[in-house]
């Protein structure tokens, strides 16, 4: 008797055992699975880098590769266009600065967690029936307003006489001169992004292009 009580309870162990490996084998099958990950090509990074460089808003080499400065340069472009400054490249990124998807990243949707909070930017629709955006559903989007040189040096003299900003007068961007921007808007009553958008440019007394009106005529039609 006591031999076959020992044999049940060793047969009892070992189906107590099974059972759990077989509940967590169960709940392993049950997680969600994960979306693909976006992520920019050497190629594409490049192309931004030299966008940037254009905009002077980046000061190295088009490498391909991610750096400080390239990050730097990334976080005020997303601001000047409604993007969340995150510094890295996602897909509303991309396609801001125009850069061409490859057919891998185009199946990937557009992070609506991309736009920053108060954009009137919004991800384009899906088509329902296919399950990828038709482009004759996409909205246009208006260029993104764009100051020239001589405005900036007009902006940055406008700031050394208000004590915001200690730099030279030479219509290039720097993290000295954003900060100085920023300085201003909040003084002024404009959202504090540090970008220099029309509505900066006005309060400061900074004359727009006729193409400049133009647009933001167009844009509030």
């Amino acid at each position: 008797m006591r031999k076959l009580s020992v044999a049940a309870i060793a047969v009892l162990f070992l189906f107590g055992i099974a059972a759990a490996q077989g509940t967590a084998s169960g709940d392993q099958s049950e997680k969600p699975k994960r979306g693909p990950v976006f992520r920019p090509t050497k190629d594409q990074i490049a192309q931004v880098q030299k966008i940037l460089i254009d905009k002077k808003l980046y000061t190295g080499e088009a490498s391909g590769k991610y750096d400080e400065g390239t990050r730097a340069g990334i976080r005020e472009f997303q601001g000047q266009n409604g993007l969340k400054q995150t510094g890295t490249l996602n897909r509303a990124t991309l396609e801001k600065f125009g850069v061409a998807l490859t057919d891998t990243q185009k199946a990937i949707p557009v992070d609506p967690r991309s736009y920053a909070s108060g954009s009137d930017e919004k991800p384009a629709k899906s088509n329902s029936g296919s399950g990828k955006s038709d482009p004759g559903d996409r909205p246009k989007r208006s260029a993104p307003f764009r100051a020239t040189k001589e405005q900036i040096q007009a902006l940055q003299k406008k700031l050394i006489e208000l004590k915001l900003y200690s730099g030279a007068a030479d219509g290039t961007r720097t993290p000295e001169l954003k900060d100085a921007v920023k300085k201003f808007q909040e003084t002024s009553g404009l959202k504090a992004t540090g970008g220099i958008n029309a509505e900066t440019l006005k309060k400061a007394g900074v004359e727009l292009t006729e193409k400049q009106k133009e647009q933001l005529s167009g844009s509030s039609n």
